[in-house]
C-alpha cells in the first residue's frame, strides 16, 4: 500500500490510469505532510504534537500504527526533499470538498494550539496552505477562532 503512495508522489502526476486506491494512498500522504510540516514548522516537535498527529490521522484514515508511522516517515521524508507545497495541496484540491479543506485547515490549526502557544512561523506556513487550497481569508479565521474556542474550553 504506502509503496504505491511512494510511486506516485515519485512521478508525482495524476493520471487517468491510476487505481481508486492508488489515488486515496496519494491524498493519504498529501494530509499527512501538511500536519507533519505543521508539528515541525516552530522549530521543534513536542510529543504532545506527535500524539494529537496521529490521533488526527486516526480519525480520518483506516490505518495500522505501522502503517501510521511509515505514513509519517514518508511524509517526513517527501518534505525534506520538496522545495513547496503545492504538489500537495494540488492533491487535496482535486479531491476535497470546499468543506473538507476548511476541516483540513482546523486541523493544521489543532496541531499549531496544541502546545499552548501559535508561533510566528506556523501562522504563515497556515497562511500560505490556505492560499494553495483555496479556502477563503474568512473560513480560514473563522476555523482558528473555531479551533482557538475548543483548546481554550480544554484548557
Amino acid at each position: 500500500m504506502l509503496r504505491t503512495i511512494k510511486r506516485f508522489f515519485e512521478e508525482l502526476a495524476p493520471s487517468a490510469q491510476q487505481t481508486e486506491e492508488q489515488k486515496q494512498h496519494a491524498l493519504q500522504l498529501a494530509v499527512c505532510v501538511l500536519l507533519v510540516e505543521m508539528s515541525r514548522v516552530d522549530g521543534s516537535v513536542s510529543s504532545i504534537e506527535l500524539a494529537h498527529l496521529n490521533q488526527l490521522m486516526d480519525d480520518q484514515f483506516d490505518l495500522t500504527c505501522q502503517e501510521k508511522q511509515e505514513l509519517t516517515n514518508m511524509a517526513s521524508q517527501e518534505l525534506d526533499n520538496s522545495t513547496d507545497y503545492y504538489q500537495f495541496t494540488s492533491v487535496i484540491n482535486q479531491h476535497f470538498s470546499p468543506e473538507q479543506k476548511i476541516k483540513m485547515i482546523e486541523y493544521l490549526w489543532e496541531v499549531a494550539f496544541i502546545d499552548g502557544k501559535v508561533d510566528a512561523h506556523e501562522e504563515h506556513f497556515l497562511r500560505k496552505i490556505h492560499a494553495l487550497l483555496h479556502v477563503s481569508h474568512s473560513e480560514f479565521i473563522k476555523a482558528k477562532h473555531r479551533v482557538e474556542s475548543l483548546h481554550r474550553s480544554k484548557n
